[in-house]
C-alpha cells in the first residue's frame, strides 16, 4: 500500500464503471474496487477508506440500502460516500442526502471531473477531521497558551489582510466588517439552533481571526485587473476567479512550512470556497449546497452584504434594504436558505456594524510563543514571495541562510557578544517580514523582466520605509513592542550600505543596525543564486565571489569575513 496515500473504495456492479473510475483515481489514492454491497463490507473488515464511490442500482443490495447500513455502524458512520448514479431527478438526489451522502456524481461522467470531485471531499472531510482534533486538544496547555498567540498573529494579520485589501481597491475596513458580521453571525446561528452542532466543534475566535484571509488570494491577481474601474471581460473575470485557487495554494504552502498553524485550520476552507454557491453554480469547484463547508457559506453572506453596502470601483454603495432585498432574493441560489433566514431575523444588527465606523482592534501581549509567532510571520513570507513571482520556497531559504550566519556569529569575538544577547528564534522569525513593504510596489515593477528605469528604481526603494510603516503599524496593536524590533531594524535597513550609499537613510558603517547588515548579505547572496524576471541564477561560487569583492563598500567587511567561513553550508538547493 502506497504511503500516505488516502484509500477510496468504488462500489459497482458493471466493471466497466468500476474499471473507468478505478483508471481515473488509481494515481493519486490507493484504489479498492468491490461489485457488490457485500464484497463491499468484506472489505471494510480490513480497511477505512478516506471516501466511498457508490453506486445506486444494484441488485441483492441497492446503494440506499448500503448507505443506511454504513451510517448505523460506528467504525463506518464518518466516511464520506458519493453516489454514482444514472438517476437524474431530484428526489433521488434529496433521498441519498438525506441518509447522508455528500455528493452526486452523474454518469457516465468524466475522469477528469471524477478526480476532481473526489479531490475536494477528501480535502474538506480531512479538515473537518482536523477541527474536531483540535477541538478535542483545547484543554490545558493550549487554552493557555491561545489567546497571547492570538492576539499578536491577529495584530500582523489585521495589517497584512488591510495592505491586501488596499491593492482591491476596496474601501477601507472590509476585513474589520466582515470579522465584526461573522462574530455576530455565529451567536444568532447558535442561538437559534442553526448548524449549532458544528459551530460548537469550531474555535470561534480561531475561524474569525482566518477570515482576515479569505482573499489572500487576490495578492496574485495582476493590478490591471484587480483594479479595473469597469466591468471584468470574461477572459479578465476567469483570472479573477484563480485568486481562490491561489489562497488556498499559499494557506496550504504556510502549514507546511509551521509547526503551529492551528490557527490556519479555517482559512483555506475560507479561501477556497466563498466564491461556491448553494446551487452549485460559484467557483472554483462547483460545489453545490451542503458540500460547501459552513465557513465558506457563512463567508459568502457577510462578503456579499459587505459588497453590496459599500463603493466599488465599478459601482456604487446600495442602501442596506436594498442590499438585504438582493440577498433575500439569492436564498437557495446564491446562498444557504437556512443562514440567510438568520441574516434576515437581525439584518439590522448589521445595519448597525455597516453604519460605525471600523472598529480598531487592540491587542493586549505581555508575552510571545514562538511557534505562534513563526506561523504568523509565515503566513507574510509566503504572501510576499507570490506577490513578487518567487514560489519555491525563498522563505525557507532565507531562514536555512540566517541560521548558518547565526550560528558562525556566536563562536566570533566580534559579534558574539551582541547576538547572544538576542532571542534568535524571534529573530529568525522576524526576518520573514523584512521585505513587507514589498506589497505597496506595482506588479509592473515587481514583475519586469528588463532593468528598472531611474524613476522606477526610486519607486522600488520606497519599499523600505513603507515596511517600517507597516512594523509600526502591528506594534501598535501589541503591548510588548520589543517583540517587533528586530523586524523594524530588518525592513529600514537592509538595503544600507557599509560606504553609506544605500538606502532609505544613507547609513554608513556601524550606524546601519547589526541585523540590517547581516541580512544585506544574506538578501543579495539569495537574490544571486535564484532566478529573477529579469536575469537567471548564477552559481554559488560566483556568487560569493561577487560578495567578497563588494566587502568593506556594499557589505560590513567583518561580516563578510564569517560568511565566507560558513558559506558552503549554505547550499540547500
Amino acid at each position: 500500500m502506497g504511503a500516505n496515500r488516502e484509500i477510496v473504495l468504488i462500489v459497482d456492479d458493471d466493471m466497466v464503471n468500476l474499471t473507468v473510475a478505478r483508471n481515473a483515481l488509481v494515481d493519486k489514492y490507493e484504489v479498492f474496487t468491490a461489485p457488490s454491497g457485500k464484497k463491499m463490507f468484506q472489505i471494510l473488515e480490513r480497511i477505512v477508506p478516506a471516501l466511498i464511490l457508490l453506486d445506486i442500482e444494484m441488485p441483492e443490495m441497492n446503494g440506499y440500502e448500503i448507505i443506511k447500513l454504513l451510517k448505523h455502524v460506528d467504525r463506518t458512520s464518518g466516511i464520506p460516500v458519493i453516489f454514482l448514479t444514472a438517476k437524474n431527478d431530484p428526489a433521488s438526489e434529496v433521498k441519498g442526502l438525506d441518509l447522508g451522502a455528500v455528493d452526486y456524481i452523474m454518469k457516465p461522467f468524466s475522469q477528469e471531473l471524477l478526480s476532481k470531485r473526489v479531490e475536494m471531499h477528501i480535502i474538506f472531510e480531512a479538515q473537518k477531521l482536523a477541527l474536531k482534533r483540535y477541538a478535542l486538544d483545547l484543554e490545558g496547555e493550549v487554552i493557555r497558551k491561545s489567546q497571547t498567540v492570538l492576539e499578536l498573529q491577529g495584530a500582523i494579520l489585521k495589517t497584512v489582510a488591510e495592505l491586501v485589501e488596499c491593492r482591491d481597491n476596496v474601501t477601507g475596513g472590509h476585513i474589520a466588517r466582515t470579522q465584526n458580521y461573522l462574530t455576530i453571525l455565529v451567536d444568532f446561528m447558535l442561538e437559534h439552533g442553526v448548524y449549532a452542532e458544528e459551530l460548537r466543534s469550531w474555535d470561534t475566535k480561531l475561524f474569525v481571526l482566518s477570515s482576515q484571509l479569505h482573499d489572500v488570494g487576490k495578492i496574485s491577481i495582476k493590478d490591471d485587473i484587480l483594479m479595473k474601474p469597469g466591468k471584468l471581460t470574461v477572459e479578465e473575470f476567469e483570472q479573477m476567479k484563480k485568486h481562490t485557487i491561489f489562497g488556498m495554494d499559499i494557506i496550504e504552502k504556510v502549514k507546511e512550512n509551521t509547526t503551529d498553524n492551528r490557527f490556519l485550520l479555517y482559512a483555506k476552507a475560507l479561501a477556497g470556497s466563498h466564491h461556491e454557491k448553494w446551487n452549485g453554480k460559484g467557483y472554483p469547484f462547483g460545489l453545490k449546497g451542503p458540500e460547501i463547508p459552513l465557513s465558506g457559506r457563512m463567508m459568502a453572506i457577510v462578503d456579499v452584504y459587505d459588497a453590496l453596502t459599500n463603493d466599488r470601483p465599478y459601482k456604487k454603495a446600495f442602501s442596506h434594504e436594498k442590499s438585504v432585498e438582493i440577498i433575500k432574493g439569492e436564498k437557495g441560489t446564491h446562498f444557504d436558505p437556512f443562514i440567510v433566514n438568520i441574516f434576515l431575523m437581525h439584518e439590522k444588527e448589521f445595519k448597525k456594524i455597516a453604519d460605525e465606523k471600523s472598529r480598531q482592534g487592540g491587542g493586549n501581549v505581555s508575552r510571545i510563543h514562538a511557534d505562534g509567532l513563526n506561523s504568523t510571520s509565515n503566513v507574510v513570507a509566503n504572501i510576499l514571495d507570490v506577490r513578487s513571482g518567487m514560489k519555491n520556497g525563498n522563505a525557507e531559504r532565507m531562514k536555512h541562510y540566517l541560521t548558518v550566519f547565526i550560528d558562525a556569529l556566536l563562536v566570533c569575538d566580534l559579534f558574539k557578544d551582541e547576538v547572544s544577547s538576542w532571542n534568535v528564534d524571534i529573530f529568525l522569525m522576524s526576518a520573514q517580514l523584512h521585505d513587507v513593504g514589498k506589497i505597496a510596489v506595482s506588479d509592473n515593477l515587481l514583475y519586469k523582466s528588463d532593468k528598472l528605469t531611474a524613476d522606477e528604481y526610486e519607486d522600488v526603494k520606497t519599499h523600505a520605509n513603507f515596511g517600517v510603516k507597516v512594523v509600526n503599524q502591528i506594534k501598535e496593536n501589541v503591548n510588548d513592542r520589543s517583540l517587533l524590533n528586530h523586524a523594524e531594524a530588518l525592513t529600514g535597513s537592509h538595503h544600507e550600505k557599509w560606504d553609506g550609499t544605500g538606502y532609505p537613510l544613507g547609513l554608513k558603517g556601524k550606524e546601519i543596525p547589526l541585523q540590517g547588515r547581516i541580512m544585506a548579505i544574506i538578501d543579495v547572496y539569495d537574490a544571486l543564486t535564484s532566478n529573477r524576471p529579469h536575469r537567471k541564477m548564477i552559481t554559488q561560487q560566483e556568487s560569493v565571489d561577487i560578495i567578497k569583492g563588494l566587502s568593506g563598500t556594499h557589505f560590513d567587511p567583518d561580516l563578510v569575513d564569517v560568511f565566507l567561513k560558513c558559506e558552503k553550508s549554505f547550499n540547500v538547493r
